[in-house]
């Protein structure tokens, strides 16, 4: 039952707007859902966050997540845009997480388990979409750059109350670092991306959604 309760607590964390990010040195958002009064500057810098994520096509690096409970589990992410991820996480950890087909699968070998959500559905939907707005849609919540670090924080326009993808970036290269999905309740889960190389080669197999045994 305990390693059950942890599944399904990670789970939530990371897809029902729960998330991923390391501890960043800029206080994170996420009360507010208020669209703010951003200035050209900001606006500016949103829209170069914009256009350097859509212009990630394929993705390979590590990441480190830390659960709302503190706990820590690292792993090797895969991306190719549009719609497809791999969350391969490194033993003992039995999780497997995959996005594919509109859909991401998690999988619990050791519990012989498999939870399906709607990429729609989760944070990841907007990092994945064929075309990453952050406007329509999505609403901007906040912007701060703090000593070489970008913080955008973003909601679903339409259910802002689900809640907010907080995503962090580098300066000098305007890079993604890492995200942080803040639940309804406050709950914070956070990724780290780290050894990052775009534009690699990945292959198709890697995307294959699990089932179960």
């Amino acid at each position: 039952m305990f390693f059950r309760q942890k599944s399904a607590t990670l789970l939530r964390a990371v897809f029902l707007a729960g998330g991923m990010i390391m501890a960043s040195p800029v206080p994170l958002f996420g009360a507010a859902y208020a669209e703010p009064a951003l200035s050209p500057v900001d606006q500016g810098w949103v829209a170069r966050v914009q256009d350097t994520m859509n212009a990630v096509t394929t993705m390979k690096g590590r990441f480190e997540q830390v659960a709302p409970d503190g706990q820590r589990t690292t792993g090797t992410v895969w991306l190719a845009r549009p719609g497809r991820m791999r969350f391969e996480y490194d033993k003992p950890s039995p999780l497997l997480l995959v996005a594919n087909d509109g859909k991401v699968v998690f999988r619990d070998t050791q519990l012989d388990q498999t939870t399906e959500i709607p990429l729609e559905r989760t944070p990841l939907g907007l990092l994945l979409s064929e075309h990453v707005s952050l406007s329509g849609d999505v609403t901007v919540t906040s912007f701060q750059r703090q000593n070489g670090t970008l913080q955008i924080s973003a909601v679903r326009t339409a259910s802002p109350g689900e809640g907010t993808l907080v995503m962090l970036l580098s300066e000098q290269p305007l890079s993604l670092q890492g995200w942080t999905v803040i639940d309804a309740q406050g709950r914070q889960t956070r990724v780290a991306l780290s050894d990052v190389k775009q534009g690699v080669k990945v292959s198709d197999s890697l995307f294959a959604l699990p089932r179960e045994n």
